[in-house]
Protein backbone atom coordinates (compact mmCIF):
# COMPACT_ATOMS: atom_id res chain seq x y z
CA UNK A 1 0.00 0.00 0.00
CA UNK A 2 1.18 3.77 -1.10
CA UNK A 3 1.90 5.90 1.81
CA UNK A 4 -0.23 8.50 1.59
CA UNK A 5 -0.93 12.71 3.47
CA UNK A 6 -4.14 12.83 4.46
CA UNK A 7 -4.77 16.72 4.87
CA UNK A 8 -8.20 17.20 6.82
CA UNK A 9 -9.64 20.56 6.81
CA UNK A 10 -12.13 21.21 9.25
CA UNK A 11 -14.42 24.08 8.00
CA UNK A 12 -14.48 27.47 11.27
CA UNK A 13 -18.46 27.22 12.58
CA UNK A 14 -18.60 30.90 13.73
CA UNK A 15 -22.09 30.54 14.62
CA UNK A 16 -24.65 28.60 16.48
CA UNK A 17 -27.44 28.83 13.85
CA UNK A 18 -24.67 27.93 11.09
CA UNK A 19 -24.05 24.59 12.87
CA UNK A 20 -27.50 23.95 13.69
CA UNK A 21 -28.67 24.53 9.87
CA UNK A 22 -25.37 22.71 9.11
CA UNK A 23 -26.47 19.66 10.76
CA UNK A 24 -30.52 19.80 9.66
CA UNK A 25 -29.17 19.74 5.81
CA UNK A 26 -30.41 17.31 4.61
CA UNK A 27 -29.45 17.79 0.80
CA UNK A 28 -25.56 18.14 1.01
CA UNK A 29 -23.49 17.11 -2.09
CA UNK A 30 -20.22 15.72 -2.30
CA UNK A 31 -17.70 16.14 -4.83
CA UNK A 32 -14.41 13.64 -5.35
CA UNK A 33 -11.09 14.82 -7.85
CA UNK A 34 -8.80 12.11 -8.71
CA UNK A 35 -5.93 14.56 -9.22
CA UNK A 36 -2.36 13.37 -10.38
CA UNK A 37 -0.51 14.81 -6.93
CA UNK A 38 -3.58 13.66 -4.68
CA UNK A 39 -7.29 13.28 -4.64
CA UNK A 40 -9.55 15.74 -3.26
CA UNK A 41 -12.82 15.07 -1.83
CA UNK A 42 -15.44 18.30 -0.53
CA UNK A 43 -18.73 18.39 0.88
CA UNK A 44 -21.02 20.92 0.44
CA UNK A 45 -24.50 22.29 1.19
CA UNK A 46 -26.85 23.49 -1.39
CA UNK A 47 -25.49 26.92 -1.58
CA UNK A 48 -21.80 25.84 -2.38
CA UNK A 49 -20.69 26.25 1.28
CA UNK A 50 -18.00 23.94 1.92
CA UNK A 51 -18.94 21.80 5.42
CA UNK A 52 -15.39 19.77 4.91
CA UNK A 53 -12.52 19.23 2.85
CA UNK A 54 -9.99 16.25 2.45
CA UNK A 55 -6.78 15.59 0.47
CA UNK A 56 -4.53 12.14 0.25
CA UNK A 57 -1.54 12.22 -1.97
CA UNK A 58 -0.06 9.16 -3.41
CA UNK A 59 3.32 8.35 -5.48
CA UNK A 60 4.10 9.13 -9.31
CA UNK A 61 6.03 6.97 -11.27
CA UNK A 62 8.83 7.51 -14.54
CA UNK A 63 9.94 4.26 -15.46
CA UNK A 64 11.63 5.68 -18.00
CA UNK A 65 12.09 9.46 -18.88
CA UNK A 66 9.01 11.16 -20.33
CA UNK A 67 7.30 7.98 -18.63
CA UNK A 68 4.44 8.93 -16.31
CA UNK A 69 2.18 6.08 -14.13
CA UNK A 70 0.22 5.56 -11.16
CA UNK A 71 -1.25 2.70 -9.51
CA UNK A 72 -4.98 2.51 -9.88
CA UNK A 73 -5.29 1.32 -6.13
CA UNK A 74 -3.75 4.44 -4.72
CA UNK A 75 -6.41 6.20 -5.92
CA UNK A 76 -9.35 3.78 -4.22
CA UNK A 77 -7.28 4.29 -1.15
CA UNK A 78 -7.05 7.84 -1.38
CA UNK A 79 -11.12 7.84 -1.81
CA UNK A 80 -11.88 5.63 0.86
CA UNK A 81 -9.64 7.80 2.86
CA UNK A 82 -10.97 11.21 2.53
CA UNK A 83 -14.09 10.51 1.81
CA UNK A 84 -14.04 9.07 5.30
CA UNK A 85 -12.18 12.49 6.51
CA UNK A 86 -15.16 14.01 5.62
CA UNK A 87 -17.88 12.58 7.07
CA UNK A 88 -16.13 12.54 10.40
CA UNK A 89 -14.92 16.38 10.21
CA UNK A 90 -18.55 17.30 9.11
CA UNK A 91 -20.57 14.65 11.15
CA UNK A 92 -23.25 15.13 8.24
CA UNK A 93 -25.40 11.36 8.12
CA UNK A 94 -24.48 9.92 4.98
CA UNK A 95 -28.14 9.84 4.12
CA UNK A 96 -28.34 13.04 3.80
CA UNK A 97 -25.60 12.93 0.88
CA UNK A 98 -27.96 13.29 -1.87
CA UNK A 99 -25.69 12.88 -5.10
CA UNK A 100 -21.90 12.15 -5.37
CA UNK A 101 -20.12 13.68 -8.45
CA UNK A 102 -16.82 12.23 -9.95
CA UNK A 103 -13.58 14.45 -11.54
CA UNK A 104 -10.18 13.23 -12.29
CA UNK A 105 -7.24 13.32 -14.67
CA UNK A 106 -8.43 13.03 -17.92
CA UNK A 107 -6.78 10.75 -20.73
CA UNK A 108 -5.32 8.17 -18.67
CA UNK A 109 -5.55 4.14 -19.17
CA UNK A 110 -6.81 1.92 -16.60
CA UNK A 111 -6.84 -1.55 -18.10
CA UNK A 112 -9.15 -4.28 -16.16
CA UNK A 113 -9.11 -8.43 -16.85
CA UNK A 114 -11.95 -10.16 -17.21
CA UNK A 115 -12.11 -10.30 -13.47
CA UNK A 116 -12.00 -6.53 -13.88
CA UNK A 117 -8.57 -6.44 -11.61
CA UNK A 118 -5.59 -4.02 -12.44
CA UNK A 119 -3.18 -5.53 -15.35
CA UNK A 120 -0.98 -3.05 -14.86
CA UNK A 121 -0.36 0.98 -13.95
CA UNK A 122 -2.22 3.88 -15.59
CA UNK A 123 -0.37 5.80 -17.94
CA UNK A 124 -1.01 8.92 -17.29
CA UNK A 125 -2.16 12.56 -19.75
CA UNK A 126 1.26 13.65 -19.60
CA UNK A 127 3.08 10.17 -20.24
CA UNK A 128 5.00 10.36 -23.75
CA UNK A 129 5.82 7.21 -24.49
CA UNK A 130 3.06 6.91 -27.57
CA UNK A 131 4.46 9.49 -30.12
CA UNK A 132 5.40 6.33 -32.51
CA UNK A 133 1.87 5.00 -31.98
CA UNK A 134 0.11 8.28 -32.62
CA UNK A 135 1.87 8.84 -35.65
CA UNK A 136 0.61 4.93 -36.89
CA UNK A 137 -3.26 6.02 -35.78
CA UNK A 138 -2.74 8.75 -37.99
CA UNK A 139 -1.07 7.57 -40.95
CA UNK A 140 -3.63 4.41 -40.82
CA UNK A 141 -6.89 6.48 -40.34
CA UNK A 142 -5.79 9.16 -42.88
CA UNK A 143 -5.25 12.87 -40.94
CA UNK A 144 -8.59 14.02 -42.37
CA UNK A 145 -10.53 10.92 -41.04
CA UNK A 146 -9.54 11.74 -37.91
CA UNK A 147 -10.55 15.14 -37.47
CA UNK A 148 -13.89 14.17 -39.47
CA UNK A 149 -14.45 11.68 -36.39
CA UNK A 150 -12.62 12.70 -33.34
CA UNK A 151 -12.18 16.37 -34.45
CA UNK A 152 -9.01 16.52 -32.64
CA UNK A 153 -5.65 15.35 -33.79
CA UNK A 154 -4.37 11.86 -32.01
CA UNK A 155 -1.66 13.14 -29.44
CA UNK A 156 0.78 11.39 -27.18
CA UNK A 157 -1.48 12.40 -23.98
CA UNK A 158 -4.30 10.90 -25.28
CA UNK A 159 -5.79 7.31 -24.61
CA UNK A 160 -6.30 5.85 -27.69
CA UNK A 161 -2.22 6.03 -28.45
CA UNK A 162 -1.77 4.04 -24.95
CA UNK A 163 -3.88 1.30 -26.34
CA UNK A 164 -2.20 0.64 -29.15
CA UNK A 165 1.39 0.95 -27.23
CA UNK A 166 -0.08 -1.99 -24.99
CA UNK A 167 -0.92 -4.09 -28.00
CA UNK A 168 2.58 -3.50 -29.60
CA UNK A 169 4.92 -3.22 -26.52
CA UNK A 170 3.13 -5.26 -23.81
CA UNK A 171 1.31 -7.75 -25.82
CA UNK A 172 0.93 -10.14 -23.05
CA UNK A 173 -0.85 -7.66 -20.73
CA UNK A 174 -2.74 -6.78 -24.09
CA UNK A 175 -4.14 -9.91 -24.38
CA UNK A 176 -5.87 -9.91 -21.29
CA UNK A 177 -7.57 -6.52 -21.75
CA UNK A 178 -11.50 -6.59 -21.35
CA UNK A 179 -12.30 -3.37 -20.26
CA UNK A 180 -10.24 0.20 -20.33
CA UNK A 181 -11.38 3.13 -17.89
CA UNK A 182 -10.41 6.40 -17.58
CA UNK A 183 -8.82 7.26 -13.82
CA UNK A 184 -12.23 8.95 -12.39
CA UNK A 185 -14.36 6.12 -14.15
CA UNK A 186 -12.32 3.27 -12.53
CA UNK A 187 -13.54 4.82 -9.20
CA UNK A 188 -17.00 4.85 -10.47
CA UNK A 189 -16.50 1.44 -10.86
CA UNK A 190 -15.36 1.09 -7.21
CA UNK A 191 -17.93 2.53 -5.94
CA UNK A 192 -21.10 1.26 -7.90
CA UNK A 193 -19.87 -2.02 -9.65
CA UNK A 194 -21.16 0.45 -13.48
CA UNK A 195 -18.88 0.71 -16.44
CA UNK A 196 -19.75 4.23 -17.29
CA UNK A 197 -18.22 7.83 -18.33
CA UNK A 198 -19.36 10.94 -19.11
CA UNK A 199 -18.88 13.10 -22.67
CA UNK A 200 -16.33 15.66 -21.30
CA UNK A 201 -13.75 12.75 -20.20
CA UNK A 202 -14.40 10.54 -23.34
CA UNK A 203 -13.50 13.75 -25.29
CA UNK A 204 -10.17 13.16 -24.17
CA UNK A 205 -9.31 9.60 -25.73
CA UNK A 206 -9.01 9.86 -29.53
CA UNK A 207 -12.21 7.66 -29.80
CA UNK A 208 -14.81 9.64 -29.33
CA UNK A 209 -17.19 11.11 -31.45
CA UNK A 210 -17.41 14.97 -30.12
CA UNK A 211 -19.78 16.48 -32.48
CA UNK A 212 -21.90 13.52 -31.99
CA UNK A 213 -21.19 12.46 -28.66
CA UNK A 214 -20.97 9.09 -28.86
CA UNK A 215 -17.84 6.68 -28.87
CA UNK A 216 -16.42 6.61 -32.52
CA UNK A 217 -17.18 3.33 -33.64
CA UNK A 218 -15.16 4.41 -37.07
CA UNK A 219 -12.33 4.72 -35.09
CA UNK A 220 -12.56 2.27 -32.91
CA UNK A 221 -12.65 -0.24 -36.23
CA UNK A 222 -10.01 1.63 -37.89
CA UNK A 223 -7.48 1.08 -35.28
CA UNK A 224 -8.70 -2.19 -34.00
CA UNK A 225 -10.11 -1.93 -31.01
CA UNK A 226 -13.10 -3.47 -29.73
CA UNK A 227 -15.83 -1.37 -28.85
CA UNK A 228 -16.81 -3.32 -25.64
CA UNK A 229 -14.13 -2.30 -24.26
CA UNK A 230 -15.67 1.28 -23.59
CA UNK A 231 -17.61 2.11 -20.99
CA UNK A 232 -21.58 3.45 -20.97
CA UNK A 233 -21.26 7.28 -22.14
CA UNK A 234 -23.51 9.67 -19.79
CA UNK A 235 -24.17 13.44 -20.40
CA UNK A 236 -22.15 15.09 -17.53
CA UNK A 237 -24.83 15.69 -14.87
CA UNK A 238 -27.13 12.28 -15.63
CA UNK A 239 -27.14 9.45 -12.69
CA UNK A 240 -24.51 6.61 -13.69
CA UNK A 241 -24.81 4.06 -11.23
CA UNK A 242 -25.57 4.13 -6.87
CA UNK A 243 -23.17 3.13 -4.39
CA UNK A 244 -22.68 -0.36 -3.49
CA UNK A 245 -22.98 -1.95 -0.47
CA UNK A 246 -19.60 -2.69 -0.71
CA UNK A 247 -18.56 0.37 -1.13
CA UNK A 248 -20.42 2.18 1.60
CA UNK A 249 -19.11 -0.58 4.02
CA UNK A 250 -15.56 0.72 3.21
CA UNK A 251 -16.30 5.03 2.58
CA UNK A 252 -18.86 5.22 5.00
CA UNK A 253 -21.21 6.09 2.43
CA UNK A 254 -25.29 5.23 2.49
CA UNK A 255 -25.75 2.50 0.05
CA UNK A 256 -27.76 3.70 -2.97
CA UNK A 257 -26.82 7.36 -3.30
CA UNK A 258 -26.97 8.22 -6.92
CA UNK A 259 -23.48 9.21 -8.90
CA UNK A 260 -23.35 11.58 -11.56
CA UNK A 261 -21.49 10.94 -15.00
CA UNK A 262 -19.45 14.13 -13.38
CA UNK A 263 -16.48 15.49 -15.87
CA UNK A 264 -12.77 15.16 -16.53
CA UNK A 265 -11.05 17.58 -14.57
CA UNK A 266 -10.88 20.55 -16.81
CA UNK A 267 -14.83 20.73 -18.00
CA UNK A 268 -15.67 20.00 -14.14
CA UNK A 269 -13.07 23.06 -12.65
CA UNK A 270 -14.67 24.96 -15.37
CA UNK A 271 -17.84 24.17 -13.69
CA UNK A 272 -16.61 24.86 -10.60
CA UNK A 273 -15.22 28.48 -11.87
CA UNK A 274 -18.75 29.53 -13.67
CA UNK A 275 -17.44 28.82 -17.32
CA UNK A 276 -21.09 28.36 -18.86
CA UNK A 277 -21.45 30.95 -21.02
CA UNK A 278 -20.47 32.26 -24.10
CA UNK A 279 -17.56 35.29 -22.78
CA UNK A 280 -16.18 34.18 -19.71
CA UNK A 281 -12.95 31.99 -20.16
CA UNK A 282 -10.88 30.37 -16.91
CA UNK A 283 -7.31 30.54 -17.09
CA UNK A 284 -6.27 27.43 -14.27
CA UNK A 285 -2.27 26.58 -13.56
CA UNK A 286 -2.51 23.13 -11.95
CA UNK A 287 0.37 20.86 -12.72
CA UNK A 288 -1.05 21.72 -16.27
CA UNK A 289 -2.13 25.36 -17.68
CA UNK A 290 -5.06 25.43 -19.37
CA UNK A 291 -7.29 28.30 -20.83
CA UNK A 292 -11.13 26.81 -21.62
CA UNK A 293 -13.47 29.02 -23.26
CA UNK A 294 -17.40 27.50 -23.73
CA UNK A 295 -18.55 26.99 -27.25
CA UNK A 296 -22.47 26.45 -28.27
CA UNK A 297 -21.06 24.74 -31.14
CA UNK A 298 -18.12 22.22 -31.80
CA UNK A 299 -16.17 25.28 -33.34
CA UNK A 300 -12.45 23.26 -34.38
CA UNK A 301 -9.13 25.09 -34.68
CA UNK A 302 -8.09 24.94 -38.38
CA UNK A 303 -4.54 24.32 -37.09
CA UNK A 304 -5.93 21.93 -34.51
CA UNK A 305 -4.04 23.69 -31.82
CA UNK A 306 -6.53 23.71 -29.66
CA UNK A 307 -8.70 21.12 -28.26
CA UNK A 308 -12.33 20.67 -28.88
CA UNK A 309 -14.44 18.84 -26.51
CA UNK A 310 -17.37 18.31 -24.84
CA UNK A 311 -18.59 20.48 -21.87
CA UNK A 312 -20.01 19.10 -18.86
CA UNK A 313 -23.32 21.02 -19.63
CA UNK A 314 -25.39 18.86 -21.74
CA UNK A 315 -25.60 20.29 -25.39
CA UNK A 316 -22.25 22.31 -25.32
CA UNK A 317 -18.70 22.45 -26.28
CA UNK A 318 -15.44 23.96 -25.03
CA UNK A 319 -12.26 24.75 -26.75
CA UNK A 320 -8.97 23.97 -24.56
CA UNK A 321 -5.58 24.99 -24.73
CA UNK A 322 -3.29 22.88 -22.93
CA UNK A 323 0.60 23.78 -21.33
CA UNK A 324 1.46 20.50 -19.60
CA UNK A 325 3.50 21.53 -17.05
CA UNK A 326 2.41 24.95 -15.93
CA UNK A 327 2.51 24.17 -12.24
CA UNK A 328 4.24 21.16 -12.66
CA UNK A 329 7.17 23.79 -13.77
CA UNK A 330 6.99 25.54 -10.73
CA UNK A 331 7.39 22.06 -8.32
CA UNK A 332 10.33 20.97 -10.15
CA UNK A 333 12.30 24.85 -9.29
CA UNK A 334 10.65 24.25 -5.87
CA UNK A 335 11.73 20.64 -5.75
CA UNK A 336 15.21 21.00 -7.40
CA UNK A 337 16.81 24.38 -5.94
CA UNK A 338 14.18 25.24 -2.84
CA UNK A 339 15.51 22.94 -0.07
CA UNK A 340 15.49 25.96 2.59
CA UNK A 341 12.36 27.31 1.65
CA UNK A 342 10.81 23.65 2.14
CA UNK A 343 12.41 23.80 5.44
CA UNK A 344 11.80 26.78 6.86
CA UNK A 345 7.92 27.49 5.43
CA UNK A 346 6.81 25.13 8.50
CA UNK A 347 8.05 27.07 11.42
CA UNK A 348 7.15 30.51 9.34
CA UNK A 349 3.05 28.86 8.84
CA UNK A 350 3.12 29.28 5.34
CA UNK A 351 3.47 27.39 2.45
CA UNK A 352 7.22 26.88 0.30
CA UNK A 353 5.42 28.21 -2.67
CA UNK A 354 4.22 31.15 -0.91
CA UNK A 355 7.97 32.04 -0.26
CA UNK A 356 9.45 31.25 -3.64
CA UNK A 357 6.50 33.53 -4.96
CA UNK A 358 7.92 36.91 -2.51
CA UNK A 359 11.04 36.22 -3.53
CA UNK A 360 10.30 36.60 -7.66
CA UNK A 361 8.45 39.66 -6.47
CA UNK A 362 11.88 41.12 -6.04
CA UNK A 363 13.13 40.70 -9.45
CA UNK A 364 12.30 43.26 -12.25
CA UNK A 365 9.46 42.19 -14.68
CA UNK A 366 11.01 40.69 -17.52
CA UNK A 367 13.77 39.29 -15.63
CA UNK A 368 16.13 41.45 -17.47
CA UNK A 369 16.15 39.28 -20.41
CA UNK A 370 15.97 35.89 -18.85
CA UNK A 371 13.57 33.94 -20.29
CA UNK A 372 11.82 30.29 -19.20
CA UNK A 373 10.33 27.48 -22.33
CA UNK A 374 8.82 25.65 -19.31
CA UNK A 375 8.70 22.43 -21.41
CA UNK A 376 9.73 20.44 -19.08
CA UNK A 377 7.35 17.00 -19.81
CA UNK A 378 7.50 17.99 -23.72
CA UNK A 379 3.91 20.42 -24.65
CA UNK A 380 0.76 20.18 -26.45
CA UNK A 381 -0.45 24.07 -26.93
CA UNK A 382 0.24 25.42 -29.30
CA UNK A 383 3.21 23.14 -30.47
CA UNK A 384 2.36 19.12 -29.97
CA UNK A 385 5.65 18.02 -29.18
CA UNK A 386 6.59 15.30 -27.01
CA UNK A 387 10.53 16.06 -27.85
CA UNK A 388 10.13 19.77 -26.62
CA UNK A 389 12.36 20.64 -23.51
CA UNK A 390 12.62 22.68 -20.83
CA UNK A 391 14.91 26.16 -21.86
CA UNK A 392 16.35 28.76 -18.68
CA UNK A 393 17.75 31.47 -21.52
CA UNK A 394 19.71 34.90 -20.67
CA UNK A 395 21.60 34.07 -17.94
CA UNK A 396 24.33 36.59 -17.13
CA UNK A 397 26.52 37.48 -14.09
CA UNK A 398 23.56 39.66 -12.65
CA UNK A 399 21.43 36.78 -12.64
CA UNK A 400 20.10 35.59 -8.89
CA UNK A 401 17.39 33.70 -7.36
CA UNK A 402 14.51 35.78 -7.31
CA UNK A 403 15.41 36.59 -11.09
CA UNK A 404 15.06 32.49 -11.91
CA UNK A 405 11.97 32.55 -9.78
CA UNK A 406 10.18 34.84 -11.62
CA UNK A 407 10.99 33.63 -14.91
CA UNK A 408 9.29 30.25 -14.23
CA UNK A 409 6.03 32.52 -13.38
CA UNK A 410 6.65 34.70 -16.51
CA UNK A 411 7.82 31.26 -18.62
CA UNK A 412 4.23 29.75 -17.76
CA UNK A 413 2.13 32.99 -18.17
CA UNK A 414 3.91 33.51 -22.04
CA UNK A 415 2.46 29.45 -22.73
CA UNK A 416 -0.65 30.84 -21.23
CA UNK A 417 -0.72 33.70 -23.53
CA UNK A 418 -0.31 31.40 -26.40
CA UNK A 419 -3.74 29.72 -25.84
CA UNK A 420 -5.34 33.27 -25.61
CA UNK A 421 -3.94 34.23 -28.62
CA UNK A 422 -5.32 31.46 -30.55
CA UNK A 423 -9.18 32.24 -28.94
CA UNK A 424 -8.02 35.76 -30.54
CA UNK A 425 -7.45 35.08 -33.59
CA UNK A 426 -10.60 32.31 -33.83
CA UNK A 427 -12.84 35.34 -33.27
CA UNK A 428 -13.80 34.00 -29.75
CA UNK A 429 -14.73 35.95 -27.50
CA UNK A 430 -13.18 36.80 -23.92
CA UNK A 431 -15.12 39.63 -21.37
CA UNK A 432 -14.14 37.66 -18.41
CA UNK A 433 -11.04 35.87 -17.29
CA UNK A 434 -11.41 33.49 -14.00
CA UNK A 435 -8.30 32.37 -12.69
CA UNK A 436 -8.05 29.57 -10.05
CA UNK A 437 -5.34 26.72 -9.19
CA UNK A 438 -2.03 28.18 -7.51
CA UNK A 439 -1.56 30.63 -9.95
CA UNK A 440 -4.83 32.24 -8.28
CA UNK A 441 -3.72 31.70 -5.06
CA UNK A 442 -0.72 33.91 -5.55
CA UNK A 443 -1.43 37.36 -5.96
CA UNK A 444 2.06 37.86 -7.67
CA UNK A 445 1.76 35.04 -10.21
CA UNK A 446 -2.05 36.35 -10.80
CA UNK A 447 -0.67 40.03 -11.74
CA UNK A 448 1.99 38.38 -13.69
CA UNK A 449 -0.77 36.66 -15.78
CA UNK A 450 -2.81 39.59 -16.21
CA UNK A 451 0.05 41.99 -17.09
CA UNK A 452 1.05 39.29 -19.95
CA UNK A 453 -2.31 38.40 -21.39
CA UNK A 454 -3.60 41.57 -21.25
CA UNK A 455 -6.53 40.41 -19.80
CA UNK A 456 -8.22 41.01 -16.54
CA UNK A 457 -7.82 37.81 -14.14
CA UNK A 458 -10.92 37.38 -11.28
CA UNK A 459 -10.90 34.78 -8.66
CA UNK A 460 -14.06 33.06 -7.41
CA UNK A 461 -15.83 32.42 -3.24
CA UNK A 462 -14.46 28.81 -3.39
CA UNK A 463 -11.35 27.50 -5.36
CA UNK A 464 -12.26 23.72 -5.08
CA UNK A 465 -12.35 23.70 -8.57
CA UNK A 466 -12.95 20.24 -10.36
CA UNK A 467 -14.52 18.67 -7.11
CA UNK A 468 -16.97 21.76 -6.45
CA UNK A 469 -18.15 21.55 -10.22
CA UNK A 470 -18.68 17.58 -10.13
CA UNK A 471 -20.49 18.20 -6.40
CA UNK A 472 -22.66 20.51 -8.92
CA UNK A 473 -23.11 18.70 -11.59
CA UNK A 474 -24.40 16.18 -9.12
CA UNK A 475 -27.07 18.57 -7.59
CA UNK A 476 -28.42 19.16 -11.01
CA UNK A 477 -28.42 15.64 -11.60
CA UNK A 478 -30.60 14.60 -8.27
CA UNK A 479 -32.97 17.94 -9.13
CA UNK A 480 -31.36 20.46 -6.77
CA UNK A 481 -30.94 22.65 -9.74
CA UNK A 482 -32.30 22.45 -13.00
CA UNK A 483 -29.87 23.84 -14.87
CA UNK A 484 -26.03 24.08 -14.44
CA UNK A 485 -25.80 27.79 -14.70
CA UNK A 486 -28.73 27.95 -12.07
CA UNK A 487 -25.85 25.36 -10.11
CA UNK A 488 -23.15 27.94 -10.60
CA UNK A 489 -25.24 31.18 -9.93
CA UNK A 490 -26.48 29.66 -6.79
CA UNK A 491 -22.99 28.87 -5.15
CA UNK A 492 -20.12 31.12 -7.26
CA UNK A 493 -19.41 34.94 -6.96
CA UNK A 494 -16.60 37.06 -7.93
CA UNK A 495 -14.61 38.07 -5.22
CA UNK A 496 -11.50 39.60 -6.76
CA UNK A 497 -10.09 41.61 -9.64
CA UNK A 498 -6.38 42.00 -10.68
CA UNK A 499 -6.53 44.96 -13.96
CA UNK A 500 -3.66 44.63 -16.34
CA UNK A 501 -0.47 47.38 -16.17
CA UNK A 502 -0.82 48.79 -20.01
CA UNK A 503 3.26 49.73 -19.45
CA UNK A 504 3.98 45.95 -18.12
CA UNK A 505 1.79 44.39 -20.77
CA UNK A 506 3.23 46.37 -23.75
CA UNK A 507 6.98 44.90 -22.21
CA UNK A 508 5.87 41.82 -21.51
CA UNK A 509 4.44 41.53 -25.29
CA UNK A 510 8.21 42.52 -26.81
CA UNK A 511 9.60 39.58 -24.41
CA UNK A 512 6.75 37.22 -25.59
CA UNK A 513 8.30 37.48 -29.00
CA UNK A 514 11.37 36.17 -28.26
CA UNK A 515 9.69 33.64 -26.25
CA UNK A 516 7.99 32.32 -29.10
CA UNK A 517 10.88 32.73 -31.55
CA UNK A 518 13.26 30.19 -29.16
CA UNK A 519 11.35 27.69 -29.98
CA UNK A 520 11.06 27.84 -33.44
CA UNK A 521 15.21 28.03 -33.31
CA UNK A 522 15.77 25.32 -31.14
CA UNK A 523 12.73 22.81 -32.35
CA UNK A 524 15.06 20.53 -34.04
CA UNK A 525 17.95 20.62 -31.26
CA UNK A 526 14.85 19.25 -29.35
CA UNK A 527 14.70 16.04 -31.42
CA UNK A 528 18.20 15.89 -31.51
CA UNK A 529 17.87 15.78 -27.56
CA UNK A 530 15.02 13.33 -27.91
CA UNK A 531 17.49 11.07 -30.18
CA UNK A 532 20.10 11.12 -27.31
Amino acid sequence: MCQRRIASHNIPLFYTDLKREIMTTTSCLLGIDIGTSGTKTILIDPVGRVLARATAEYPLYTPQAQWSEQEPDDWWQAVCATVQSVLQQSEVPPQHIVGIGLSGQMHGSVFLDENNRVIRRALLWNDQRTAEECKWITSTVGAENVVNYISNPVLTGFTAGKIVWLRNHEPHHYARVKKVLLPKDYIRYKLTGEFATEVSDASGTALFDVKKRRWSEEMLHAIGVPLQWMPACYESPEISGRISEQAAALTGLHPGTPVAGGGGDQAAGAVGNGIVEPGVVSSTVGTSGVVFAYSAEPVVDPQLRLHTFCHAVPGAWHLMGVMLSAGGTLQWYRDTFCQMEKAIAPSLGKDPYELICAEAAQAPECCEGMILLPYLTGERTPYPNPNARGVLFGITRRTNRSHTARAVLEGVAYGLRDSFEILTEMKVPITQVRTSGGGGRSKIWRQILSDVTGHAHSVINVDEGPALGVALLAGVGTGLYATVAEACNAAIQITDTLLPCNLSHAAYTRQYGLYKTLYQHLKEDFDAVADI
